[in-house]
């Protein structure tokens, strides 16, 4: 058998809807045409991309390794055959949050002023990757270690971890904090795509409550709601300034670093230029 793009298409639908019933109504396929074509593309690898032994479906970790590179496939035949491509389409730079903190507007319009024929579209993606890895963006800023196959990175500069507390609880009142000052307080951890864990804490003296939030929206909301105090570094204080938090350095906890990364070869003309012009703009 012959794999087709509509396989791929197919696939990556109930990967996204983690269900075969609602992927194919987005697809307007019935669902027994629908699992057919996943079952062919299963035949033709010769491995089960989905787990359906339960009610609920799961992907394996075959399926897990065939979802970003079959979105990146899929996303590289959509650009192909797009007839704006040619014309010069955007270059997408992603970001899971806070972009490059206080040096974004500075890239943007150092990007307008030496680019002017090619837009840059700053694009925020609640997944690890940013969106490379479905290819969803060329460029990616990245704040932890994502594994891809012909990823590129290069460091472009660390940051400081500031501890994040309600404008109006005591902690804001001190100048600095320091990770044990946390410990009696709920810390709201963004689950899907944040650097900060409990593993920043020793075992034996950990805060004792987590509140999971999914994005950098809600992890404001609920320290803001004085529901919890956070961890972030010092992007998310020049991207999210507000009076209903109190941003204030912490003294032992390590930097993170900031990575540009994309794939090989570069899916726009741009990148390079985007990855030179980066370092620039945050050298100064």
């Amino acid at each position: 058998m012959t794999v087709e793009l509509r396989h791929l298409r197919a696939f990556l639908a109930i990967a996204e809807e983690g269900s075969i019933t609602r992927a194919a109504g987005r697809l307007r396929v019935t669902q027994p045409a629908l699992s057919r074509t996943l079952r062919q593309l299963e035949d033709h690898l010769g491995i089960r991309l989905v787990d359906r032994s339960t009610h609920h479906l799961h992907l394996t970790p075959a399926g897990r390794s065939l979802r970003d590179r079959a979105a990146a496939a899929v996303a590289a035949v959509d650009d192909a055959l797009d007839p704006g491509y040619a014309a010069g389409r955007p270059l997408r730079l992603g970001h899971a949050w806070s972009a490059l903190g206080g040096h974004t507007v500075t890239l943007l319009r150092r990007w307008r002023q030496t680019h002017p024929d090619t837009p840059l579209e700053l694009l925020r993606i609640d997944d690890r990757s940013a969106g490379l890895a479905r290819g969803a963006v060329d460029v990616a800023v990245l704040r932890q270690p994502v594994d891809l196959p012909d990823m590129r990175t290069v460091r472009l500069l660390t940051e400081p971890r500031l501890a994040t507390v309600p404008a109006d609880s005591p902690l804001a009142e001190r100048a600095v904090l320091a990770l044990a000052d946390l410990v009696d307080q709920p810390i709201a951890v963004n689950t899907a795509t944040g650097t900060t864990t409990l593993g920043l804490w020793p075992v034996d003296a950990a805060p004792a409550t987590v509140v999971p939030v999914a994005n950098t929206d809600d992890w404001l909301a609920a320290i803001s709601s004085g529901r919890a105090a956070g961890v972030t570094t010092s992007a998310t204080a020049a991207m999210y300034p507000t009076t209903a938090v109190a941003y204030r350095p912490l003294t032992d906890a390590p930097e993170v670093t900031v990575l540009l990364a994309w794939r090989h070869p570069p899916r726009h003309p741009g990148v390079a230029d985007l990855v030179a012009l980066a370092h620039e703009v945050v050298a100064g």
